[in-house]
């Protein structure tokens, strides 16, 4: 007990005369000791190392999970030493609603049977981002991390130690000059040759460290790079994967316009057709994409002649001399 008081008091007192210390030195009552011009520059790398290391870190996760719960819960797990929890990804919950309004729908129907084409590949889409995510985390993120939870908060505990040592030495040399006897002067350089040699041995540790941030830079280095890589094999497999489906939903929609059953109607061919089977409302303005369809505008009516035989979403309409596919999405009934 007396021990911990003591020390206790000790540390007070040392708490006290480094306060008196900084006082005096912002007063300008005092000299302070000042590092050379590399020890600063040093100095100046480790801060703009750890404030960048830090924005870089943060950008990053954010990008690869956008949702700032996730990212609490993700960051509570790993304190507690836990298994994240597996969790789809957006694009996997698109493709589960796409494949279940395709099977509402009806698997049979063009519109159904795309979306379910279309859903099974954005849930592979999902499948290739976690691989994409799982792949950053590894190679980018956790080193990353990993140097600021280590070698940075060493740096930073070495530096707080060597400030106070520096300001101990200050304090030193500040009772060498009030020192006004023989022997008060001799205590008092005995103590500033220990308080030199204590903060010369500490500043020795804390530029060993700083110039170790080169090597750091190198390692984040070779860590960007490999995140890169991983960054184009996810696109470019995104890109493959996306190339297949549109080629495929082509191929599908030319399928059933060129089957023999349902050939596709020229213009001629329309403007020869059927009777006329009603009149219908225009919803919304449409364009034509080629010559066999009829351009319309919102709220004008047309006569509708016939169901188009090459695709069950459109219709033959005719205005005045004019006639075309319309989708039927276009049009209300009103006669």
């Amino acid at each position: 007990m007396d021990f911990n008081v003591k020390k206790l008091v000790g540390d007070a007192g040392t708490a006290i005369s480094r306060l008196v210390q900084l006082t005096e030195e912002k007063l300008g009552t005092s000299e302070r000791t000042e590092l050379d011009s590399h020890f600063e520059n040093l100095l100046e790398r480790s801060d703009a190392t750890k404030m960048w290391t830090e924005k870089l870190l943060k950008n990053t996760e954010a990008v690869l999970t956008p949702n700032p719960g996730y990212r609490v819960e993700d960051f509570l797990f790993e304190k507690i030493e836990k298994k994240r929890p597996n969790r789809l990804t957006n694009l996997e919950y698109l493709g589960l609603d796409m494949m279940e309004a395709g099977n509402v729908f009806g698997s049979s129907s063009p519109y159904g049977s795309a979306l379910i084409k279309v859903g099974q590949i954005e849930q592979k889409l999902g499948t290739t981002e976690r691989e994409y995510i799982g792949a950053v985390n590894q190679s980018y993120i956790m080193p990353l991390r990993k140097f600021l939870d280590g070698e940075m908060k060493t740096i930073m505990k070495e530096r707080s130690i060597l400030e106070n040592k520096r300001i101990d030495l200050d304090s030193c040399k500040n009772k060498l000059r009030k020192a006004r006897s023989i022997q008060g002067q001799q205590a008092a350089e005995r103590e500033l040759r220990l308080a030199q040699a204590e903060f010369d041995r500490q500043a020795e540790i804390t530029r060993l460290l700083l110039e170790g941030i080169s090597s750091s830079h190198a390692s984040h280095l070779r860590c960007l790079h490999e995140m890169v890589q991983a960054q184009a094999n996810y696109h470019a497999q995104c890109h493959t994967i996306m190339q297949s489906l549109a080629t495929e939903l082509a191929n599908a929609s030319l399928g059933k316009s060129s089957a023999p059953a349902a050939p596709q109607p020229s213009v001629a061919t329309m403007v020869l057709g059927n009777e006329p089977r009603g009149k219908a409302r225009v919803l919304c303005d449409y364009q034509a994409n080629d010559s066999t369809e009829l351009s319309l505008m919102a709220d004008e009516v047309v006569v509708m002649v016939d169901d188009d035989p090459a695709d069950a979403e459109y219709v033959i309409a005719q205005r005045g001399s004019q006639r075309g596919k319309v989708p039927r999405v276009f049009l209300e009934i009103i006669s």
